[in-house]
């Protein structure tokens, strides 16, 4: 158990920096694709990939009617509602704001846990927990909350989305014998119908460039496709909070990733902001490690 609950852990992180790396991509692909034409095609070209795959493995047998509503509903809370409420969230705000919203999805999750499942979080997870958001406070100079209010709450909706998705998936995996691969598959294909028509409804489809369509290619398949199946992989060892917090290292990988390629700079305050959220994650992440396995 704890040799899973290890390799879980190591594949969120590794899922976590193929996430930080699509931020580079994005922000240059966005220079010549509309917001949701690029996510759309993103996670059209990633289910393009994952459902062949998983109808070739068999990955579909033994899935009842019940199971593929569920999974249905996943890919809404998971897809159509978490990125694309976030693609919303990021044409309305500031980047940074958004990426602070995004930091709360772990107090979301520990929130689910406690009002749906009777499952107060402990001591260490709402100290981990803050000092992560106080981590990304720093990170982001303080002024997080400018912008438009329904930005604001569009955000704190796809941060609710992401946060039931995570939830949802972990109590799957607890009560039926589904396979990653399944998940990835199907959830996805039912969050990219909702995300693709939204986009042809509000933007159209139109042309794209010869380096839009390599950069939309790579997200589809390592940065969505790949990247998901790990992602999915990883919950079904690894605790649905534990998760989210390696996920908000990203904000330290995004960091260090602009600053490589994008030419960002990296401040003192950046610095220090970095290692509260590297702090907050490894309070968390310690103590479960001698005990092993999922709560």
């Amino acid at each position: 158990m704890a040799d899973d609950r290890l390799r879980g852990v190591l594949e969120a992180l590794l899922v976590s920096f193929l996430w930080s790396s699509s931020y580079v991509l994005t922000k240059i692909g966005l220079r010549d694709t509309s917001p949701l034409l690029l996510v759309a095609l993103r996670y059209l070209v990633a289910s393009l990939v994952l459902v062949p795959v998983a109808l070739a493995r068999g990955a579909h047998r033994g899935l009842d009617r019940g199971t593929l509503a569920e999974l249905a509903l996943l890919g809404l809370a998971g897809y159509a509602v978490a990125q694309g409420l976030q693609c919303v969230g990021l044409y309305l705000l500031p980047a940074v704001t958004v990426t602070f919203i995004l930091n709360f999805t772990p107090v979301i999750v520990l929130l689910i846990n406690a009002a749906a499942f009777r499952r107060p979080p402990s001591p260490r997870q709402v100290l981990g927990s803050l000092v992560v958001l106080a981590g990304a406070y720093v990170f982001l100079g303080g002024d997080v909350w400018s912008g438009s209010p329904t930005g604001v709450l569009v955000t704190l909706a796809s941060g609710a989305g992401w946060a039931v998705y995570l939830v949802a998936v972990g109590r799957l995996f607890a009560r039926k014998p589904v396979e990653p691969l399944a998940l990835s598959a199907f959830a996805m294909a039912s969050g990219t119908v909702v995300i693709a028509g939204s986009a042809a409804a509000l933007e159209g489809f139109a042309p794209i460039t010869a380096q839009s369509a390599a950069i939309i290619l790579w997200l589809g398949v390592v940065n969505t496709a790949a990247a998901f199946f790990l992602w999915n992989h990883a919950l079904a060892r690894v605790d649905a909070f534990e998760v989210s917090m390696i996920q908000n290292t990203m904000l330290i990988q995004i960091a260090v990733l602009s600053w490589l390629f994008l030419g960002e700079t990296l401040t003192a305050a950046k610095a220090a902001g970095m290692a509260l959220v590297l702090a907050g994650v490894l309070t968390v992440q310690t103590a479960p490690l001698r005990g092993g396995g999922r709560n």
